[in-house]
C-alpha cells in the first residue's frame, strides 16, 4: 500500500490563500476561484479554503492538486459543501472520481492553471500521455459537482 499523497501548504501559500479568498467573497473570482466551505469532520464547524473550479463540456469540477487535503478528507466526510463568490452561494453535492476518469481532467486544470499548481505535478503537465495522467491520478482527489 502507498502513502497517502498530501503536500502541506507553507506559510506564503497561506497569506496568498487568504488574499484569493477576500477579493472572491467580494465577488472577483480570481481565474475561477471559489471559497469552498465544508463542515469540519472533527470540529463541527465550518472550514472554508479557496479553490479552482473547472468547467469540462459544461460539467464542473473540483481538483486536489495537493492531494488528501483537509478539505478533501472534510468533503467526503460531510457529503456536501458550499461553493461562494460575493453574495452567491451554491450549496452542492459530488461524486468523486474513479481513477481511470481522471486524465482528461488533469489534462484540462492542467492547461487552465499549471501556472499557479504546476509544482504539484512534479513536472507532468498538460502534454503528458493518457498513461502518464493515469499513472499519478491516484494522487489527486477530484470530484464532480452536483448544485442542489
Amino acid at each position: 500500500m502507498t502513502a497517502t499523497r498530501y503536500i502541506k501548504p507553507k506559510k506564503s501559500t497561506n497569506v496568498f490563500n487568504e488574499a484569493v479568498a477576500k477579493l472572491t467573497n467580494l465577488g472577483l473570482s480570481v481565474w475561477g476561484s471559489r471559497v469552498l466551505t465544508v463542515v469540519g469532520r472533527k470540529s463541527g464547524e465550518p472550514r472554508s479554503v479557496p479553490v479552482n473550479l473547472l468547467t469540462v463540456d459544461g460539467v464542473r469540477y473540483l481538483v486536489a492538486p495537493r492531494g488528501e487535503t483537509q478539505w478533501v478528507r472534510n468533503l467526503r466526510a460531510a457529503g456536501q459543501g458550499t461553493l461562494r463568490v460575493g453574495r452567491r452561494v451554491e450549496a452542492f453535492t459530488f461524486r468523486e472520481l474513479a481513477d481511470d476518469e481522471k486524465p482528461g481532467i488533469l489534462r484540462a486544470y492542467l492547461k487552465r492553471w499549471k501556472f499557479e499548481v504546476g509544482v504539484f505535478f512534479d513536472g507532468v503537465d498538460a502534454k503528458a500521455s493518457d498513461e502518464k495522467l493515469r499513472e499519478i491520478a491516484p494522487g489527486y482527489p477530484i470530484f464532480e459537482i452536483f448544485t442542489k
